[in-house]
């Protein structure tokens, strides 16, 4: 399984920006996708996850209101909208995949990606 994050960059505070992931080497429409991220000296964080029926999303309450997940079956790819950004989001974002329901527990997803760096500006 591989993941491909893209879409990551320097952005000034209440910008948006629209992280993707590419995933290949497992059927995709069948796991669930989650982003997560990590803050330097801190503990990676769930953002948000949708399983891959897309029937079911979760949201991190410190993104809530703000960030939306969303994932093309037919490209393989899922999405991280995220709207008014402010500096506490600059992090390495992270896109994950898991076989079954949806889990804020780092731990419990299988295969992760690489990364893609977001610094937000005051």
């Amino acid at each position: 399984v591989q993941l491909v994050e893209s879409g990551g960059g320097l952005v000034q505070a209440g910008d948006s920006l629209r992280l993707s992931c590419a995933a290949s080497g497992r059927t995709f429409s069948s796991y669930s996708m989650g982003w997560f991220r990590q803050a330097p000296g801190k503990e990676r964080e769930f953002v948000a996850a949708i399983t891959g029926s897309t029937l079911y999303t979760a949201i991190g309450n410190s993104v809530k209101g703000r960030f939306t997940i969303s994932r093309d079956n037919a490209k393989n790819t899922v999405y991280l909208q995220m709207n008014s950004l402010n500096p506490e989001d600059t992090a390495v974002y992270y896109c994950a995949t898991r076989f079954g329901a949806l889990s804020t527990n780092t731990h419990e997803w299988d295969y992760w990606g690489q990364g893609t760096q977001v610094t937000v500006s005051s």
